[in-house]
């Protein structure tokens, strides 16, 4: 598919560095990250959705700028709809995970360790009798490590403080920063008639003050539902409609796909719905109509880049 971000070289930028949907330099202390539009689940990058780098990195801007009361962040500009230049900090090897509701089709998810007949997850007691997709008495919070490579693993409390991965202290911040988090964008995410099921946080340390990095609240990082429909959908046992990536993790698994082997091959068809559903939750939640644009968009981003070059 020649209309996508698949990847992007810059030059004198010194070494680029990839991650699973970004490329990123390290300049001045700072970082450069361009959000392509690769597309990960299961922990494995499965294809390419137009425009889905611009409504990552636009939608993470809006969210930093409106929770930098609750806690400091790492952005400094937004010089393309692609990019975002960001403060180089320390990464906490933790992802923070919240959930409202009990739900998912990874192996990480509580859900699929509840129907197996877990009542213990993450460290957490679970109660009895619980539905999949069922909001949880109170959000709770389910760490992962932070995998450079492979799978994330489960991470308890007690292993978190026993493993000394970071300190007491930081944990109880980081957990209460992750709730307030959470609170607010759920408040957010209701006035627009969306239920924002769960979500992961990333923080960093700059010095020894807890920054809040990577996203917020895009689709690939959150699971969102529409209100409308939710209760009746889930009172008939059907899936929530939703404006995030668990439509193709879900199409993936009706494939027969959870991870292991080799994926079947993304049609342009599924592409295309999930390009529609990223810029429909993006205009839902900021209120803002997303501006389309003509790929290729490598030249944009150089010349976009070019003014901030000098520090």
């Amino acid at each position: 598919m020649n209309g996508v971000l698949k990847t992007v070289n810059l030059k004198g930028l010194g070494k680029k560095y990839n991650g699973k949907v970004r490329d990123y330099y390290i300049i001045n202390n700072r970082r450069i990250l361009i959000t392509t539009d690769r597309i990960s689940a299961f922990d494995v990058i499965l294809g390419y959705i137009p425009y889905k780098g611009a409504v990552l990195n636009l939608l993470s801007a809006f969210w930093f700028e409106k929770t930098k009361n609750i806690v400091r962040n790492h952005m400094i500009s937004i010089p393309d709809p692609n990019v975002m230049v960001v403060k180089e900090v320390k990464g906490i090897p933790i992802e923070m995970v919240v959930r409202g509701y009990i739900t998912g089709v990874t192996g990480t998810s509580i859900w699929g360790s509840y129907e197996k007949g877990e009542r213990i997850i993450y460290g957490i007691k679970f109660p009895e009798g619980l539905k999949k997709n069922q909001k949880l008495p109170t959000p709770v919070i389910t760490p992962t490590t932070k995998a450079e490579k492979g799978h994330d693993e489960r991470l308890t409390e007690k292993e978190i403080l026993q493993r000394k991965i970071v300190s007491p202290k930081l944990w109880n911040q980081m957990k209460k920063v992750a709730l307030a988090l959470f609170e607010y964008g759920t408040k957010v995410c209701d006035k627009a008639g969306i239920i924002l099921v769960d979500t992961k946080y990333e923080f960093g340390l700059d010095g020894n003050k807890l920054i809040l990095i990577d996203e917020v609240h895009t689709p690939d990082s959150s699971r969102f539902w529409v209100k409308a429909t939710y209760q009746k959908r889930f009172s008939k046992g059907l899936e929530p409609e939703n404006f995030d990536k668990e439509f193709l993790r879900i199409w993936y698994a009706e494939h027969g796909y959870k991870g292991e082997g080799k994926p079947p091959q993304m049609p342009e068809s599924l592409q295309k719905q999930v390009s529609e559903r990223y810029i429909k939750i993006y205009e839902k939640i900021t209120g803002k109509k997303f501006n389309k644009f003509r790929y290729p968009v490598e030249k944009r981003i150089s010349k976009n880049l070019a003014s901030v070059l000098q520090f």
